[in-house]
């Protein structure tokens, strides 16, 4: 049957609290003492031709695959084996070059031993997670990264949660490891995220700028009639203005309207412009467009490219 809950706030804060502590707590713990088998489960997985095999039970099996989902995408081709599944089949999955880091804090998980032994058989490097070096895991693994032995955040002392947090923050902290021997870069990253706000935020100028006829551009001396049309058919609310070809001007939209009087369209470009318009660099993020414009309080910045050559990125541009 089904208990009664009865809600407590006061309770219920000073738990949530006191599980973000204890794990914090234990994190840190962590942290100061790790060891060398680190360095060398990192060095070894560096070493494989194959991926990596990321593996664990129930919880340890949600965060198996996080992890292989990390390492996937910082430059460490990785794949979740479920343990269970592997005995029937998936053993297929991995192939010889490959490598597996198994998690099980107790390390004791009968689902995985027809997993170690296929790994151990054919030579594959096996990386444990486990607080329990003495276990069938850790007897079986060339790399035993021990937890320290803490009670769970749990108030029963019973939920994989200080254990899961730990074994979290080591494949986070392999992944990163790898990544940086790697040299994996923004770019890198980008290519394995187009989507999304992290593959937008890694965009740069040249991928979302105006380029050839889409630049709104005009001549030094051209009537304020040819400007007026080249504003309202780019639809960027701004002209360059150029000077044998050199960008030496901008005229926005808000310039055409504060200017308009009887003998305006007897006027020039170069009567109107304002002089030495803002521009970016090709290569500068998203982010850095939208700070400068920000600090520059416009909504276009132009792009010098070369031999006189333009682009032009807007504010709707970036996302």
């Amino acid at each position: 049957m089904k208990k009664q809950a009865r809600f407590d706030a006061k309770e219920a804060f000073r738990q949530g609290v006191d599980t973000i502590r204890q794990e914090g707590e234990a994190l840190l713990k962590l942290s100061c003492c790790l060891s060398n088998v680190f360095t060398e489960a990192v060095k070894a997985i560096l070493n494989i031709k194959g991926r990596v095999g990321v593996t664990g039970m129930g919880k340890s099996g949600h965060i198996a695959r996080k992890i292989a989902a990390t390492l996937a995408s910082t430059g460490t081709p990785a794949y979740f084996i479920h343990p269970a599944e592997a005995s029937h089949g998936d053993l297929g999955m991995m192939a010889p070059g490959d490598a597996l880091i198994a998690i099980s804090n107790s390390g004791n998980t009968a689902e995985l031993s027809d997993i170690l032994f296929y790994a151990q058989a054919h030579s594959l490097p096996v990386i444990a997670i486990t607080s329990n070096p003495n276990s069938p895991l850790g007897k079986h693994a060339d790399f035993s990264i021990v937890l320290p032995a803490i009670h769970e955040a749990c108030p029963i002392d019973c939920a994989p949660t200080t254990s899961t947090t730990m074994s979290l923050a080591i494949g986070d902290a392999l992944a990163m490891a790898l990544m940086q021997a790697r040299g994996f870069t923004p770019e890198d990253f980008k290519s394995f995220h187009p989507g999304g706000s992290l593959g937008q935020k890694l965009l740069r100028v040249r991928d979302i700028m105006h380029t050839g006829k889409e630049v709104p551009l005009c001549d030094v001396n051209d009537p304020m009639s040819l400007v007026i049309i080249e504003v309202s058919k780019k639809m960027l609310g701004c002209v360059g203005v150029a000077d044998h070809g050199k960008l030496v001007g901008i005229i926005t939209d808000g310039d055409i309207r504060r200017t308009m009087c009887p003998d305006f369209l007897s006027k020039k470009a170069g009567d109107l412009m304002t002089i030495s318009p803002f521009t970016i660099d090709v290569d500068a993020t998203i982010d850095e467009v939208r700070q400068s414009m920000r600090e520059k309080k416009v909504t276009s910045l132009f792009v010098l490219l070369g031999d006189n050559e333009l682009g032009i990125v807007h504010i709707h541009d970036l996302g």
